[in-house]
């Protein structure tokens, strides 16, 4: 091989690179989806599915539409709640629609 001629060692370089490490997908925990996440804090009272445990009302199944409905009326005070408000405040319309997503369809 000549000092001039890279492409062999680039070439591998490349292929490396390509290939991955295999022993990556095995160390990588499953990641959440986003909206998995967001939901995080509802879940203290409705329930990590949902499916409320105690008095507090169940989101779970419910439609998107009528959970991000929800959340928006809480959001802008439309609607009021002891909590609600508060919570809903933090979100954007963009996270609010993630979260009624992960509850209608638990994803």
């Amino acid at each position: 091989m000549r000092p001039n001629q890279p492409a062999p060692i680039i070439g591998l370089v490349a292929v490396a690179a390509l290939s991955g490490n295999p022993l990556q997908a095995e160390t990588d925990p499953i990641q959440p989806t986003r909206g998995a996440m967001l939901s995080n804090s509802c879940a203290a009272c409705h329930g990590t599915d949902g499916n409320s445990p105690g008095e507090i009302p169940s989101i779970g199944g419910k439609s998107a539409r009528f959970i991000e409905t929800a959340l928006q009326e809480y959001r802008s005070g439309k609607r009021t709640g002891t909590v609600m408000g508060r919570h809903a405040s933090g979100y954007s319309y963009e996270e609010i629609r993630l979260i009624a997503e992960f509850f209608t369809h638990g994803n």
